[in-house]
């Protein structure tokens, strides 16, 4: 099996490592200060508009693009296995995937308007999400019932006349709360009574403006706000918006649900190989650096276990990212599910306890901001709960596990 990048993506790659060297990781400290100096801290971070100029003009514009879609990037699309190693180098810097328009929500949501839309919806929201002009979330996750079976969702969509009327409550809606947020995909019940709980969710389009809709407050995840994109606790008062806002149409929201959330999950999958990649690397020069009981960390027995223990379960997680990937291509995610749940459960808590090493290994600096880790390792523990906990998934998968070996 070729899991190797095409020539196109080797020279992607090449150039979004020059980029990074030269743009990303040398202004992490300013981007940190600038982001603390905001009086609102979900408004527009300087920096990053600056820096998005300039991938723009470096070609590493929408590089999430998925190869069915060539006409919506310069670079006519990558298939999954081209975008892996991409996605894996921006994972090494939390904020860097929005620098390239690249960053989660807005991907999976463009991915959205570009399969289901209707061209008048894709005409006023994906271009400009498409440009970077805009922001967007995704309004799923509901705070009085279990979401990871999403048929629970309770948010109610009725029509009336020519509208539909929106009522419920959101949250963990990543990106509601920053600055440039225009347009809310919302998931909800329009029809409660139908006989398959597949078909009782329909998904809408509410711009963030429209009356009735209430952001109530900014979450955090293990203390971590996520500025300046957040995720938001939402209310829905009496929300009406234009029948003709419905996406696909009346009954397809669980469909539309379950073609977003496969490339999602394994795009946060690349970008925390990256992550856990840069922590490995920074524990290595940690492990040379500091000397205790008389010599360097680099040279205890117990440190070097860590050390190949980390690096050894990151080659298992990239490779399997990359073989989940090239069956996607091969494929589909319709057909992948089984590799898509095996990476999804597999990769974030993986992640997780290589970066927990490594903070150990820094010791109480690895807990502050002084090192990316700490933030990092919140991103994995959260991407455990992302896109469907890990249980779900794990159930899901252990059941077409057994139904194909069982007979």
């Amino acid at each position: 099996m070729d899991l190797g990048q095409s020539t196109k993506g080797q020279q992607l790659l090449a150039k979004l490592n020059d980029f990074m060297a030269e743009h990303i990781y040398p202004n992490e400290k300013a981007y940190a200060e600038q982001l603390h100096a905001l009086d609102n801290r979900f408004a527009i971070v300087p920096l990053m508009d600056e820096l998005k100029a300039k991938a723009k003009a470096a070609g590493l514009w929408n590089l999430f693009c998925p190869h069915e879609f060539p006409q919506y990037s310069e670079h006519g699309g990558l298939s999954f296995t081209d975008y892996a190693p991409l996605a894996e180098v921006m994972g090494r810097v939390i904020w860097s995937p929005e620098v390239f328009n690249c960053n989660a929500p807005d991907t999976g949501n463009m991915e959205v308007f570009m399969k289901y839309a209707t061209d008048a919806q894709r005409e006023k929201w994906l271009t400009p999400l498409l440009n970077g002009d805009i922001r967007s979330s995704y309004a799923m996750t509901e705070p009085q019932v279990a979401s990871s079976d999403a048929t629970n969702i309770e948010l109610s969509i009725v029509k009336d006349g020519n509208e539909w009327v929106l009522n419920g409550r959101k949250w963990f809606i990543t990106g509601a709360m920053n600055e440039r947020t225009k347009i809310f995909i919302v998931m909800g019940k329009s029809d409660p009574d139908n006989s398959s709980r597949h078909k009782q969710q329909s998904q809408v389009l509410v711009p963030k403006d429209t009356p009735g809709v209430t952001i109530i407050r900014p979450l955090t995840t293990l203390g971590y706000d996520d500025a300046p994109i957040g995720h938001a606790e939402i209310v829905f008062g009496n929300v009406r918006v234009p029948l003709e806002n419905i996406l696909l149409g009346e009954g397809r929201g669980f469909e539309i649900a379950q073609g977003r959330l496969a490339p999602g999950r394994m795009h946060h999958c690349m970008r925390l190989v990256g992550a856990a990649q840069r922590a490995l690397e920074l524990a290595c020069k940690r492990a040379v650096s500091r000397t205790t009981f008389g010599k360097p960390l680099s040279k205890h027995q117990s440190v070097r276990e860590e050390i190949s223990k980390s690096f050894s379960e990151i080659e298992m997680a990239r490779l399997l990212v990359l073989k989940t990937c090239k069956q996607i291509d091969d494929q589909g995610p319709m057909q992948t599910t089984d590799m898509i749940a095996a990476t999804k459960t597999t990769v974030p808590l993986l992640v997780q306890n290589v970066i927990d090493r490594c903070m150990q290994l820094h010791g109480a600096g690895g807990l502050t901001e002084d090192y990316f880790m700490a933030e990092a390792f919140n991103y994995a523990r959260w991407c455990r709960q992302a896109d469907g906990p890990d249980q779900v998934h794990q159930m899901a998968l252990g059941k077409q596990i057994i139904d194909r070996y069982a007979v």
